[in-house]
């Protein structure tokens, strides 16, 4: 039977390092009917944890980008907090990539899946009796994975056949399916030249290798130090982060652009495309307020696709890929539980490739 406390880390509100609270008797969820309880063996950072724990999401905060951690504080929020344009419930417990097995079940689910090795898919259902219908998000929504325990809908929690480890297998749901929904979204498909910014970070190495997967040839932008782990990824080409994209690859030689970052490139991303090119987006660490020229969206006959809740199948997808070998874990380094705050810190600093994973 599964412990009555566990130790987890709650966001007790908007802030700097000082919102997050390390506890060792937080009470074990109980897995409600539909829904199974699994014992997190590790799980993944991501900028999504930063975002919400600084107030980033919300829209009267232009200036604050992530990274800034600590730039919002209750006070000063213009808007509710939370990634989907709501307010936060807090406490709460952050974490959105989660890799373990199944030690508990609810009511309605096999007693037969308790002991499966599983890796969690973020996108939740909505919450039971919810009038607002519409998609959550695991650690931001409801309670998430920076603790030893997590519940999720039992249909979150996706079986996996795999020799990877915990760490390894918890860098891919959160950010390998946000790639390949980017990818799916766009139509990527073999041949096509695709550019990838942030691709040093676990979005963009996700998508590096999903790309080359179908076939496509990637253009990696990223840190020059980052060069040749990208590489040994299989990009065909590198460009530095602050490159002039329009002198290096000229216009309209792009098929579709894979965007993380957002911020100031975003001019040039649309003038490298070609016409009908595909620009598909799912980040804006680099400002999320960006210039658009209308008459460049329309000329051109481009197609901008906003992309968080993945296409149907996706995350299936992406199991078969693992347990395939068809892509590779990319993993910079981990921490334990209760080196959260280190964690977050090594993040920011944007000096790895690939993901930082905590162990429990």
């Amino acid at each position: 039977m599964p412990p009555t406390r566990m130790r987890a880390w709650l966001l007790t509100g908007h802030g700097d390092f000082e919102a997050l609270e390390y506890r060792g008797d937080v009470a074990v969820p109980a897995p409600g009917p539909g829904e199974v309880l699994v014992r997190v063996r590790a799980a993944a950072v991501n900028n999504t944890d930063i975002n919400l724990r600084i107030g980033w999401y919300a829209k009267g905060n232009r200036s604050i980008e992530s990274g800034e951690a600590g730039a919002a504080r209750p006070r000063d929020l213009a808007g509710p907090g939370g990634w989907s344009g709501t307010s936060v419930a807090f406490p709460l417990i952050q974490g959105a990539d989660a890799c373990g097995e199944i030690a508990a079940v609810g009511m309605g689910v096999s007693s037969a899946r308790i002991g499966e090795r599983v890796i969690v898919n973020p996108v939740l259902g909505p919450a039971p009796q919810s009038p607002e219908g519409g998609a959550r998000y695991l650690g931001s929504d409801c309670n998430g994975a920076f603790a030893e325990f997590v519940v999720v809908p039992q249909a979150n929690a996706v079986r996996i056949e795999s020799t990877l480890s915990d760490a390894e297998l918890a860098s891919f749901p959160c950010s390998y399916s946000a790639a390949e929904n980017m990818l799916t979204r766009a139509h990527i498909s073999r041949g096509d030249a695709v550019l990838v910014t942030g691709a040093s970070g676990g979005v963009g190495t996700a998508a590096v290798q999903l790309a080359l997967r179908r076939g496509a040839r990637v253009i990696a932008v990223a840190g020059a130090q980052k060069a040749a782990r990208l590489r040994a990824l299989g990009a065909a080409e590198i460009l530095a982060r602050n490159e002039d994209l329009l002198a290096r690859l000229g216009r309209e030689s792009i098929d579709a652009v894979i965007d993380v970052v957002g911020g100031a490139p975003f001019t040039s991303l649309l003038e490298v495309l070609k016409c009908g090119g595909r620009y598909a987006v799912a980040g804006a660490i680099g400002g999320p307020i960006v210039p658009l020229d209308l008459r460049t969206l329309y000329l051109k006959d481009l197609t901008l696709y906003g992309c968080t809740v993945p296409e149907p199948g996706v995350f299936a997808n992406l199991v078969r890929y693992i347990e395939a070998g068809e892509i590779r874990a990319v993993l910079a380094s981990t921490f334990t539980l209760q080196e959260l705050p280190q964690a977050q810190r090594a993040f920011l600093e944007k000096a790895h490739v690939g993901k930082i994973v905590l162990l429990m």
